[in-house]
């Protein structure tokens, strides 16, 4: 399944004045990800994605993702545990973009699905050790 959430970057989301987006997330693993810049965002459209006070995306500390009539898209394997599963966009511009949407577009399946074998199943059915 994808889960899709938008806000429409206004002068007033500014860095002093950071947009919250809670992104209400289902137990399971993201294997996806996208950002989607509206053309007008100018690379003055900031994204950072946090899991608890941890900065998950981008992976460098500190940094965000910008863009313009653009995706930023990858491929993950986090494993969000049943409550443990609500992430958090903060979002901004520099103050002159105005009414610009960004879209947080993230992918979420179950670990079976996805891995449907363990590793000591995948080792006994490789081997014939069981």
């Amino acid at each position: 399944m994808f889960y899709a959430f938008t806000h429409t970057i206004v002068k007033a989301d500014q860095i002093t004045a950071k947009k919250r987006l809670d992104l209400k997330l289902t137990a399971g693993v993201i294997h996806q990800v996208d950002v989607l810049f509206q053309d007008g965002c100018n690379h003055e459209a900031n994204v950072q994605i946090f899991q608890g006070d941890h900065q998950l995306w981008p992976s460098n500390r500190g940094s965000t993702m910008k863009g313009n009539a653009t995706v930023i898209s990858f491929r993950e394997f986090l494993e969000l545990k049943p409550g443990a599963s609500e992430l958090t966009a903060f979002m901004w511009g520099d103050g002159t973009i105005d009414a610009v949407d960004v879209i947080i577009q993230i992918g979420l399946l179950s670990k079976k699905v996805l891995q449907p074998l363990s590793f000591d199943e995948l080792f006994a059915a490789a081997t014939g050790i069981e």
